[in-house]
């Protein structure tokens, strides 16, 4: 069957395209979101992803990483799609966003758990937006009418008490980090991570005044230099992307493991494979006991129910 393969790169974006007789395969990655990961090259079942480090310019802070696809690899699966963790990878078949992994049922999709509560935010309240370091959230304010407020200071204090507020959250370009949750005084939002993990910085065998890593992370203030000119880390914000591990210039200084992925229900040996890279062989066989586990559970479940019936 007649078809073009073709491959594009600006400034902002990598495009890869496959055209057959009726269908037309696309992959984008958006340039100016991936933070230049390792996620995706992990995941990707054919190896058509490569993570290559940019050179270091004296003076100047490091770059992250560099993203390349091989258009001869690449099956426009959309494996890279699913598990970017910054919603950089699009893929589509014409024109629509469709993931055939997902409709085959051979793979998950990540789950991105976030909870919005803002009955008791004050209307003036800005926390969230200002503690997402991807700019991926939103507040809108209405009135009890539903009509947006354009300018809340020009509200009287009885009419600032009627007027609701609206958190939105881009969900499939959250990596989940938590910051606004932590930012927010009232509680309001509630996250999961989708990866979690563990991760180390061995000081002494970082290099003298290398700050790489603080460099290219995508949270801000989870790496961070300090007063001793240590490189020090918060986990309560780390999502697990390794951008900083891809970029250190001494593999034994940062140690980064990703420990579980939060994903929907799936049996399928290309996930398994797949979690194998992205964490462990030894975390993917704690997944698998805890399925065959839950699997036992519902079969005794179901005898015992069947027994009572009988009874």
């Amino acid at each position: 069957m007649p078809y073009k393969n073709q491959k594009l790169e600006t400034a902002d974006t990598l495009t890869l395209e496959w055209i057959l007789q009726v269908k037309n395969y696309k992959l984008t990655l958006d340039k100016n979101r991936c933070v230049g990961c390792q996620i995706c090259s992990l995941a990707c079942p054919k190896e058509a992803i490569t993570v290559t480090k940019q050179p270091k310019v004296a003076g100047e802070a490091a770059k992250k990483a560099k993203i390349d696809i091989d258009p001869a690899k690449c099956i426009f699966c959309g494996i890279c799609d699913i598990t970017c963790p910054y919603g950089a990878v699009k893929v589509t078949l014409n024109e629509e966003h469709v993931l055939n992994v997902v409709d085959k049922d051979s793979f998950p999709e990540l789950i991105r758990d976030i909870k919005i509560d803002t009955r008791n935010c004050p209307t003036d309240c800005n926390v969230c937006v200002e503690a997402c370091p991807l700019n991926q959230l939103e507040i809108t304010r209405v009135t009890n009418d539903g009509e947006p407020v354009e300018n809340l200071e020009a509200l009287s204090p009885s009419q600032k008490e009627c007027v609701k507020v609206k958190v939105d959250i881009h969900k499939d370009k959250c990596p989940t980090c938590r910051a606004c949750e932590y930012k927010c005084p009232e509680g309001a939002i509630k996250i999961r991570k989708v990866f979690e993990g563990k991760i180390a910085i061995d000081t002494d065998k970082c290099p003298e005044d290398c700050k790489d890593c603080v460099d290219v992370c995508p949270i801000k203030g989870t790496l961070t230099v300090s007063d001793d000119g240590k490189v020090q880390v918060n986990e309560l914000t780390c999502t697990y992307c390794g951008a900083c591990k891809v970029i250190c210039p001494v593999d034994e200084a940062l140690t980064l493991k990703r420990t579980k992925v939060l994903h929907t229900p799936i049996h399928s040996g290309t996930w398994n494979k797949c979690l194998e890279r992205i964490a462990s062989p030894v975390d993917a066989v704690k997944e698998l006991k805890a399925k065959g586990g839950m699997n036992a559970k519902k079969m005794i479940s179901k005898r015992f129910a069947t027994e009572e019936i009988i009874k």
